[in-house]
């Protein structure tokens, strides 16, 4: 240690160089070093670690510390010697004649013992700059005398135990031979003295249990009487091992008083020229592995003749086991399904989903079914039926895969057979639709046409008188047409609807007299309305549409003697106990209309909301009214529910989601003025030209600047420039790649808050919004009147 001092780098320590080190220090080290005990020095507030040689012997693998924290060198015990460090810095000196540590100086913890002394070490100054400890460590010591103690303490419990056993050892041979005995008398196996010969010396009472046999039928007779003869050779070759000093076992069958055949299995041991064994009826073992052995026969056999794959695999992506159909069904051997995972198998569309299913089984532990499509070594695909079921041990599963190639093959035939038919079908309708429309509307284009033509020709004669009323025909009949288109749009379900909130109640008395008179006078009508019904946001004009259709329909249904008609209304709750799947569960209010009439077959009620569908007679009904119901109610978030029965009437219940909110209070009707304009700027932006020119004239008419353009690009470079502009009007459907939303979208990018009014005849309700207009938005549907144009345009700028 001598040797290290010289040669440490004192000078980078808290110490310093040693030529200043302080006498006090060096004549403290100085003794240190020649002491023959085990001794150390902690210096200065950084506790600086300084010893001898003896006490490298102590610090083990921590040797060399010179020059380190004395509690940092001790860290694992360190909050056994803080406060005796400081109780020796404080001047105070202390000695322990043995001190439990658990020291780590070999690289594990270790119980030591010490006896030492902290002796405080003053400098020149009297002031304590360190400590000096001079210690023995007596960890063997004090193991050996807590061995000492423990072999004291074993002999003497060993010497007790010895005695209590003598005691008691006259006592339990008492009892061993009573317990035996009873063993013997009581055991349901069997037990037998036997000698070497073979000849039965002493049996107990379980042999006419199991065997049916008497003891006196049993002594003094030889074993082979009672062996069946199969089991002779190898039951004589048993007592030769016990005659030789062994202790053989063996199972052999016994033949029961009664005839049958017990098996029993056999421990023997030779004792006093005797053989003493114990014999356990297997007979239901036996039977139960040849059963097991029957049963893994006929396993084997249906794995190996089953035409669908069986496999065993492991949720790590492994099979394990596989059936030879793999090999039939897809042509892969079964060393390649076996040395590849099975997702490398599966289609890369299906392999998501199916690894789903098996994680998803894992984890609920229940079987699983599933389709996938699985390759085949000749590079097709073929679909798989799959039944998956969890193993026990819970790292495995068992997979059975029937092949759908067949099936899917029938499947797409089916397919291609219905598809063709619905193509006949809908051509056929296609057929009735286009000769209705095209009577219908040359009956319309004739009534303009001529009202027009007459209207021209008195004007070239110069007589004004009664023109008006050629202009009301042109006007009827352009209103007639609109019906029309908005029958088939709503059949379509792509009519612009126009929701509001709507009290079903005050929509049923404002038509209950138009009800009425359609009705006739064979039909008696009532009125059941639902106290406090709910709001519904809903087309209010297409509700009334949609009601009248319904209540004509029932009218014919009780022609011609006529019965009775029930409107009525209620609030439901719809839940999942109570849906069938086609309406989220939550609050609707329904509408039903029902009759008295003569009701409809299942098969008429699976094809009424079918287009162009109708059992009245040729040229009475076109198939399209309830198709138009049906596509209003479920374009406004609703559905219609049928009940109805042959020769008892028929009930027709509308679902409408419920609106909670306020309903609007009807507007006062008042004279209006088309000149409404007060010089605000209008963007027109309309793709046929005669209707842009009209609309422009009218509008600049009525007192606006009008701005025009024919697409939505065109129209869009205007939104974007600084041009004011009060009011954006423009078609949904237009040329060029943007219709009108998505401008009218686009221009609120830059103009937040822009005023839009969409003009349209075929709107795609998904680009109008299908009724979820952002505020400052609403739609005029063509065609209109010009009245309705300019309270639109006013009622939007004033907003």
């Amino acid at each position: 240690m001598a040797a290290l001092f010289r040669a440490h780098d004192w000078s980078a320590s808290p110490l310093g160089p040693v030529e200043e080190w302080p006498q006090s220090l060096k004549t403290v080290v100085g003794m240190m070093l020649v002491s023959e005990q085990p001794s150390f020095l902690a210096w200065g507030p950084e506790r600086t670690l300084l010893y001898n040689d003896r006490y490298v012997e102590i610090l083990a693998s921590k040797h060399p510390a010179l020059g380190k924290d004395f509690l940092e060198v001790w860290h694992e015990i360190r909050s056994d010697l803080v406060p005796l460090v400081e109780q020796a810095y404080r001047g105070e000196p202390l000695y322990w004649d043995d001190i439990e540590l658990l020291m780590e100086r070999n690289g594990y913890v270790e119980e030591t013992h010490f006896s030492f002394s902290y002796t405080p070490v003053r400098d020149e100054s009297g002031r304590v700059a360190g400590l000096f400890c001079a210690c023995i460590e007596t960890t063997k010591q004090v193991f050996a005398k807590r061995k000492q103690a423990l072999d004291i303490a074993a002999r003497q419990r060993a010497e007790q135990d010895l005695r209590e056993l003598n005691n008691t050892l006259e006592t339990q041979v008492v009892e061993r031979t009573a317990e035996r005995d009873r063993m013997w008398e009581t055991s349901p196996d069997l037990m037998l003295v036997i000698d070497f010969n073979g000849y039965y010396r002493r049996v107990n009472p379980a042999w006419t249990v199991l065997l049916g046999y008497a003891t006196e039928e049993l002594v003094g007779r030889h074993s082979n009487e009672f062996v069946i003869q199969a089991d002779h050779a190898m039951t004589a070759e048993t007592f030769e091992k016990a005659a030789s000093g062994g202790r053989p076992t063996i199972e052999n069958r016994y033949r029961h008083k009664n005839g049958s055949i017990r098996w029993i299995s056999w421990t023997a041991a030779p004792a006093n020229n005797m053989i003493y064994a114990t014999g356990r009826d297997i007979t239901g073992e036996k039977e139960r592995e040849a059963d097991l052995a029957t049963r893994t026969a006929e396993r084997d056999r249906l794995w190996n003749l089953s035409q669908d794959m069986l496999a065993r695999a492991n949720y790590e992506g492994r099979m394990s086991t596989v059936s030879p159909a793999w090999t039939q069904v897809l042509g892969w051997s079964e060393t390649e399904l076996l040395t590849r995972s099975y997702g490398e198998f599966m289609h890369p569309e299906d392999m998501a989903p199916t690894l789903e299913a098996i994680a998803r089984m894992a984890e609920t532990h229940q079987p699983a079914r599933f389709e996938n499509r699985i390759a085949t070594k000749d590079g097709h695909w073929k679909y798989i039926e799959w039944t998956v079921t969890p193993e026990l041990d819970g790292a495995n599963f068992i997979a059975v895969g029937r092949d759908l190639s067949v099936n899917k093959a029938r499947e797409a035939e089916l397919e291609a057979a219905r598809g063709a038919l619905r193509q006949s079908q809908k051509m056929e309708a296609v057929g009735q639709l286009t000769g209705g429309l095209a009577h219908d509307f040359n009956n319309l284009l004739a009534s303009i046409s001529g009202g027009l033509q007459v209207l021209k020709l008195k004007l070239q004669r110069g007589q004004y008188s009664g023109l008006e009323h050629y202009v009301d025909i042109a006007e009827s009949s352009v209103r007639r047409a609109a019906s029309l288109t908005q029958r088939l749009l709503a059949f379509s379900r792509r009519q612009t609807l126009d929701p509001k909130p709507t009290d079903v109640n005050r929509l049923i008395a404002s038509m209950e007299e138009l009800v009425r008179r359609s009705a006739g006078p064979m039909v008696e009508l009532a009125v059941v309305k639902a106290p406090d019904l709910w709001l519904t946001k809903v087309d209010s004009s297409q509700l009334e549409n949609a009601l009248l259709n319904l209540c004509i329909n029932a009218r014919d249904a009780m022609m011609p003697g006529g019965g009775k008609l029930i409107l009525g209304t209620t609030n439901k709750l719809v839940d999942q106990r109570s849906n069938d799947g086609d309406l989220p569960p939550g609050q609707y209010v329904t509408l039903w209309v029902s009759d008295t009439g003569t009701g409809m077959s299942p098969t008429v009620m699976e094809r009424i909301f079918d287009p162009f569908y109708t059992t009245k007679p040729l040229g009475e009904g076109t198939g399209l009214g309830l198709s138009m119901v049906y596509g209003f109610v479920r374009q406004s978030g609703g559905q219609v529910r049928v009940e109805s029965e042959v020769g008892a009437g028929t009930t027709m219940t509308i679902y409408l989601p419920r609106y909670v909110g306020q309903a609007l209070a009807d507007e006062p009707v008042e004279a209006f003025s088309v000149e409404s304009g007060q010089g605000e700027t209008v963007l027109l932006i309309e793709d046929e030209r005669a209707l842009r020119d009209i609309i422009e004239e009218v509008l600049h008419d009525a007192g606006y600047r009008v701005l025009t353009a024919q697409d939505g690009r065109t129209g869009l470079q205007i939104l974007n420039s600084k041009t004011r502009i009060d009011l954006l009007a423009t078609d949904v459907g237009l040329p060029g790649g943007l219709n009108g939303r998505q401008v009218a979208d686009a221009a609120r990018v830059q103009r937040p808050g822009l005023k839009v009014l969409f003009i349209t005849g075929y709107a795609d309700t998904a680009a109008v919004g299908n009724g979820q207009l952002d505020a400052g938005m609403e739609v005029l549907t063509k065609p209109f009147e010009i009245s309705a144009l300019a309270r639109k345009v006013r009622a939007l700028i004033d907003a």
